[in-house]
């Protein structure tokens, strides 16, 4: 398993705990740690704000570094909703052109539709399989939520790569049989919201009152594991998901430089096997309203 760092903190204001986009100069610096310290996956989207325009960048000032890097990003959510299909690719395509235009590069090296429920859709995904044919992308995929997105996608021949959450809290993907079939089709596997959002790093009071009441207990949970374990939460939440053979890549976001240096030393260590097994038996059935922030309702 390797990192891949997201950089949807690096476009806006993103997360339930410390909301703060970082000054450009800082996202440059940790762009430029992450490459000189392993990491040569970056993860972007068109929707993240002005990400893309900050890996473009730091591609424009270190042009060299793209050689290096497996750059990975996403086509706009929602945007082939209400229109006929045979405008699929072109609007396909100009999204694509102003992503690779905002990362200063000539092609990208992942491109995933943002949009789960287009997994389901034949004509969208051909127009996929036409900009990998045409060398705008060399590998294609999704980004999805659920299990059955996750499913669809992995029985699709056409598609490279999948990316979906996964954390201690959110283990719906190990539980229903993902991670099986993903090693049986020998299919890469990109987790995200290892942290959820920075949710498992909170104290139960420090939660907002909107998500305060279902999630302390968890997160309580969580504390009496660590005190009786003597770990972090960061080394539960990174080490749990690096025990999982089924996944190749664990994309993760950071705020400042110190974050990232932390979470990639942590990477390097392995959580012991009997507190993988107490991970899996006791946050099995954590809600799903607690982990998909898309359910949070403020």
């Amino acid at each position: 398993m390797e990192l891949c760092l997201g950089t949807v903190q690096f476009g806006m204001d993103y997360g339930i705990r410390g909301k703060r986009k970082p000054p450009l100069s800082d996202c440059l610096a940790m762009l430029d740690y992450a490459l000189h310290n392993g990491i040569n996956t970056i993860d972007t989207a068109n929707a993240y704000g002005e990400a893309e325009e900050v890996v473009g960048a730091y591609l424009k000032k270190v042009p060299e570094a793209r050689q290096k890097i497996y750059l990975i990003s996403k086509f706009r959510p929602n945007l082939l909703d209400d229109v006929p299909v045979e405008r699929y690719y072109s609007i396909m395509r100009a999204n694509l052109e102003e992503s690779l235009r905002r990362l200063c590069t000539d092609h990208l090296d992942g491109y995933l539709l943002h949009s789960a429920r287009y997994v389901y859709n034949d004509e969208i995904i051909e127009a996929l399989v036409r900009l990998k044919k045409e060398g705008y992308v060399r590998n294609i995929g999704v980004s999805v939520y659920e299990v059955d997105e996750a499913k669809k996608g992995l029985s699709r021949k056409d598609l490279d790569l999948l990316q979906f959450p996964f954390s201690v809290l959110d283990q719906r993907m190990l539980h229903q049989g993902v991670f099986e079939l993903a090693e049986q089709n020998r299919f890469p596997i990109h987790t995200r919201s290892a942290f959820v959002q920075g949710l498992v790093m909170m104290a139960p009071e420090e939660v907002p009152p909107f998500l305060r009441k279902k999630a302390a207990p968890v997160l309580r949970a969580v504390e009496t594991v660590c005190r009786e374990t003597g770990l972090s939460r960061a080394q539960l939440a990174i080490g749990f998901v690096k025990r999982q053979r089924a996944i190749t890549h664990l994309v993760f976001g950071v705020r400042d430089l110190e974050q990232l240096e932390e979470d990639i030393r942590v990477f390097s260590e392995d959580l012991p096997t009997g507190v993988t097994e107490e991970l899996e038996h006791s946050f099995s059935d954590v809600e799903a309203d607690i982990v998909m922030p898309s359910l949070w309702k403020k």
